[in-house]
């Protein structure tokens, strides 16, 4: 497999889709920890882009409840609490914890998940919730595939957000 000079692999370029959509899906989580990547917490708790209060810290947090959201509550079916309950979608800043320890959590929640979703088709389904399923609509039995993909774009945002607060922050820019 291919790497960036960074170190991301690159996604196969021919592969069935398992692998396709893991590929994809690995290397934006590997973007954004590229993103994140020396940044003190005082750096990472900057919300530079005005009128926005997004952060690098809470982008980190959000994410590590999307990935325990959609795998693990959603497609596995797991009765696990929310990281942050309480702030909505994780975006507010938990200033108990450092950064490192808000990385270390999204990382523990992506290793989580790729144990789930080894190996499992992309047929298989979990549940939505009440609130997922209000917010997309129709029944609520919801495919693996769908949630991949869900993920995907959800990185793909939210990293092109981390490439604008990474590069008001200390002006490193790049893919």
């Amino acid at each position: 497999m291919t790497t960036l000079p960074d170190g991301r692999r690159i996604p196969p370029l021919t592969a069935d889709e398992p692998a396709m959509l893991a590929g994809w899906l690995d290397l934006h989580r590997a973007t954004l920890a590229v993103k994140c990547a020396g940044l003190d917490d005082e750096q990472a708790l900057r919300t530079p882009v005005e009128p926005s209060a997004l952060s690098l810290f809470g982008l980190v947090q959000h994410l590590a409840e999307v990935e325990r959201n959609w795998i693990q509550r959603v497609f596995a079916r797991r009765e696990v609490p929310l990281l942050y309950a309480g702030q909505p979608g994780g975006f507010t800043l938990d200033r108990s914890r450092t950064f490192a320890e808000v990385l270390a959590a999204w990382e523990r929640e992506v290793a989580v998940n790729r144990e789930i979703c080894a190996g499992r088709p992309l047929e298989e389904t979990g549940r939505l919730g009440a609130e997922e399923a209000a917010v997309v609509g129709g029944d609520d039995e919801v495919s693996l595939r769908w949630v991949l993909m869900r993920l995907i774009e959800e990185y793909a945002r939210h990293n092109g957000h981390a490439d604008l607060l990474r590069e008001r922050i200390d002006g490193v820019t790049g893919t």
